[in-house]
């Protein structure tokens, strides 16, 4: 299913109230000059991705985000049976279906790392209940790939359970902005960020895992989870996480 694209930049509405058009006859003088939809999300458009130096003048800020990361499991021993076309039309499939659950929810497709991807909730287009919204995208990607991956197991004469995805996710303050000089990264760092990763780490396949900051956020979507104490490398203290 194609998502459904806006047909302004929702960030630059939202920040600045300037009108730019991602589409259409509109669209081509901005085009002219670089100006076109975004890659991390076809809602908002590359003058987002200058807000900082720009219009911000700042390299980097702090803001109160959410970060969802998504990991394909057994990717890595699959690679090794499989061709590299079956491979790379697995890893394909697996973007595409976060990236729209992603979209549809104004998050930002930040990176993607291997058979991993990391999102980002609240930036440039602000929302009120971002770990809310980072759960309904959790929840979205799991339906949508258990979907997927009916015919992708069927194609590649793999058992079912091959193709889960494990999911982690937490919110709080994080720096997020332009990192690096020769080589400059728009993307966010902090614990918020390794706490998120080391609980997509800890679930298993299927499974989503929440922290209690999401969890006190977003219960509307996490009726009857009991929390769970876990070890997570680099954390000295057991996490209390919440299965979604």
């Amino acid at each position: 299913m194609t998502p459904h694209h806006a047909k302004i930049c929702k960030g630059c509405w939202q920040q600045m109230h300037v009108p730019v058009p991602l589409h259409g006859v509109f669209s081509v003088p901005f085009r002219l000059f670089g100006i076109r939809p975004s890659r991390m999300n076809p809602n908002t458009c590359t003058i987002c991705e200058l807000m900082f130096t720009k219009v911000m003048k700042a390299r980097k800020i702090t803001i109160d985000a959410t970060i969802l990361f998504a990991d394909l499991r057994g990717y890595t021993s699959l690679s090794q049976s499989q061709s590299s076309e079956a491979v790379s039309g697995l890893l394909d499939a697996f973007y595409d279906e976060c990236a729209h659950a992603i979209w549809e929810h104004d998050g930002l497709l930040n990176k993607t790392i291997g058979d991993a991807v990391m999102a980002i909730f609240n930036f440039p287009i602000r929302q009120g209940d971002h770990p809310r919204q980072a759960v309904l995208v959790a929840q979205d990607i799991q339906r949508r790939w258990n979907a997927r991956r009916e015919m992708l197991c069927a194609e590649l004469g793999l058992a079912r359970a091959e193709l889960g995805v494990g999911i982690g996710i937490h919110c709080g303050e994080l720096s997020f902005g332009e990192f690096g000089r020769s080589h400059r990264d728009l993307t966010a760092i902090g614990t918020v960020v390794n706490l998120a990763s080391r609980a997509q780490s800890a679930a298993a396949a299927g499974e989503i895992l929440v922290t209690q900051a999401v969890y006190e956020r977003a219960q509307s979507e996490l009726a009857g989870s009991r929390p769970q104490q876990r070890e997570l490398k680099g954390f000295e203290e057991p996490t209390t996480l919440y299965a979604a």
